[in-house]
Order: structure tokens, then C-alpha cells, then sequence
């Protein structure tokens, strides 16, 4: 390495809810919303991640908040190159230094990404100073973070579910086997939730209030072990606009959102449907794992099982895994020739 080191290497998530960094070492160097404030005059960058999530639904006409990203792929591209840089500026924020090094940087791109789009975030990162950018999969990601062999001649199936895209992918052989992609994930469980609200209990919520329902009180299944409290939303009646206190269970979010979760169901099921038998006999044995931010819904891993009958698995910290899978990419740049350039 030396005395200067020149070229400084870092492995992205980008992802639609929430952006990761982290080093080649493998330790977090950022963790924030993927969301950025921008000056409607200008279109310059205000405030990024968690202060720019907390701007989001309260700002006046010169302020907007933009998510650069929209089901996993880029949406605003100024937006989005704006987001990038800033990342990278936080994450070396405890780096200073006189000169910038040049940036190899390894990004994560949901398996289903057409051409243009994977050209899209290429761009975007080379805009934002990345000399060598590297490509990588979601779902080969989250192998290489699980801790899994991706290039032995065996199956494993991973669930990705994220804030835009749901990634089901069978892996062997350091590649995807057959794959499914699709834009039903955690934003839309959020919007069910909104929906919801509004039909049955006649009160207006907000994303980030609806956000902190799925989490609170996020729930697959009718029936918990140890449930968690009823949840109490405050906001206006729709009808008369006066003030409103409604305590939600997990049980009515379980109902609620049913149909977005059927569809993962089915879409788990497809890719089954799709895999070689040898694969899948491995895939019956090994499990499969769930990750992404839509794995902590409490009681997804038991549904699935029951309705699938193949084991499934959360991974531990299923937020980080995908980052900690591509800086696992990062260390082997030269070694793993699913990388793409």
C-alpha cells in the first residue's frame, strides 16, 4: 500500500429505501435513507439521507425531496449522480486528505436491470468520480454475504426483498441460474398500509408515518408468538380534518398487506418452477434464505415455509448483507468473473 495510497476502494448498495457503504475491510462507513433535499431554483444538493428523510412531506414550495431511485433502478438521474457524490463525500468524511484518490468502486444492481439501466448507474457513478466501477448482482451479493460458496457446483436460492425490487435468485457456479425480478417490495407494503388507512379508518398518513407502522407493528402472519403492541397513529380525519388517534394491531397490517405478499409467494414459486431438478434438490436441502430490509416482517420465514414446504431462513443483519456480500466482491475483484465492467 504504501505511503500514499492512491486508489481508494469502496463497495456500494444503492438502493431504493436505503444506501449502504462499506470499505474493503468490510466495516460500514455509511448507512443512510436514500433520499436527497434539493433547492427547486438551483437543483442543488440541501441535505442527503437521514436529515433529508426527515425534511420528506414537510417542506415549502423552494425545498423538494427526491428518491433518486424508483423500483431499484434510476429514476433522476441529476438526483441520483447529486446523492452519489454526497455519499461518497460522508463516507470519507473522517479520511481528509489534500487530494481525492482515484475510486474503484463495486455497486450492486438488481438482477432484473435492463441494459440502459446498469448504463444508467454506471454513469451515475463515474459522474460522481469513480474510475473503475464495477457491477455485481444483488442476489450473488447477498450469497457472497451469507457466507455462501457461490462458485461450487451447488443450488442456493435467495429472497432479496427490498424497498423496490424483490430479487429470487438461484445461484451455482458463480452465476444466477434463473432468476426472478420483481417490483413488488417493501415501498408497496408502505403504500397498502396508506391505502389502507385511509379506506378503513378514514385517517390521512403520511409515507414516513405508514413507514413506521410496517415497522412497528409489520406482520405476515394473523398469528404471533410474542405480537407487539398495537401501534397508535395520530393525523386528520379525512372527512372533517379534525384530529384523530387510531391504534392499529399487526393483524390488520397482516390483512392489508396480503395481496402484495401473495404476490412474492407466487413469485418464489415461478422461480422454482424454472430451476434444473438437480438444483432444486439441493435447494430443498440447503434452504432458502431470506434477506433485504422486507425479511424483518415478523412471520415472513414461517409463511413461506408453510405455504412453499422448502425451509426458509432470515439471514442475521439482513439489511447489511448485500453491502457486506460486495465488499466481500471488492477484496476479489481479480478472482470473481461475475463482475461486471
Amino acid at each position: 500500500m504504501g505511503l500514499f495510497s492512491f486508489t481508494q476502494e469502496l463497495a456500494m448498495d444503492l438502493g431504493t429505501a436505503n444506501s449502504v457503504i462499506v470499505n474493503n475491510a468490510g466495516k460500514i462507513l455509511l448507512d443512510e435513507p436514500s433520499i436527497v433535499a434539493l433547492d427547486r431554483k438551483t437543483d442543488k444538493m440541501i441535505a442527503l439521507g437521514e436529515k433529508a428523510r426527515q425534511m420528506h412531506g414537510k417542506t415549502h414550495e423552494n425545498i423538494r425531496t427526491v428518491r433518486p431511485l424508483r423500483d431499484g433502478v434510476i429514476a433522476d438521474f441529476n438526483a441520483a449522480e447529486q446523492m452519489i457524490r454526497g455519499m461518497i463525500k460522508m463516507a470519507n468524511k473522517n479520511k481528509g486528505g489534500l487530494f481525492s484518490p482515484s475510486l474503484r468502486v463495486v455497486i450492486c444492481i438488481p438482477s432484473g436491470s435492463t441494459e440502459v439501466e446498469i448504463r444508467a448507474v454506471r454513469d451515475s457513478a463515474e459522474h460522481a468520480g469513480g474510475r473503475d466501477v464495477y457491477m455485481i448482482f444483488e442476489p450473488m451479493a447477498a450469497a457472497l454475504g451469507i457466507g455462501l460458496d457461490v462458485e461450487a457446483p451447488e443450488g442456493n436460492m435467495i429472497v432479496d426483498i427490498g424497498g423496490g425490487t424483490t430479487e429470487i435468485a438461484v445461484i451455482s457456479l458463480g452465476g444466477i441460474v434463473s432468476n426472478k425480478s420483481i417490483k413488488i417490495a417493501g415501498d408497496d407494503f408502505t403504500e397498502d398500509i396508506q391505502d389502507y388507512m385511509g379506506r378503513q379508518h378514514n385517517i390521512k398518513v403520511g409515507d414516513r408515518t405508514a413507514e413506521q407502522i410496517k415497522l412497528q407493528v409489520g406482520s405476515v402472519v394473523t398469528e404471533l408468538d410474542n405480537p407487539p403492541e398495537d401501534f397508535v397513529v395520530h393525523g386528520p380525519n379525512r372527512m372533517t380534518s379534525l384530529p384523530m388517534d387510531v391504534p392499529v394491531s399487526y393483524q390488520e397490517i397482516a390483512h392489508c398487506i396480503e395481496k402484495s405478499v401473495s404476490k412474492v409467494d407466487s413469485a418464489v414459486l415461478s422461480a422454482l418452477e424454472q430451476t434444473p431438478p438437480e438444483l432444486y434438490a439441493d435447494i430443498v436441502r440447503n434452504g432458502i434464505y431470506l434477506t433485504g430490509g422486507g425479511a424483518l416482517l415478523r412471520g415472513l420465514d414461517k409463511r413461506l415455509t408453510e405455504k412453499i414446504g422448502i425451509p426458509f431462513r432470515v439471514v442475521d443483519d439482513p439489511l447489511h448483507m448485500v453491502a457486506k456480500g460486495t465488499s466481500i466482491a471488492l477484496r476479489n475483484i481479480d478472482k470473481f468473473n461475475f463482475l461486471m465492467r
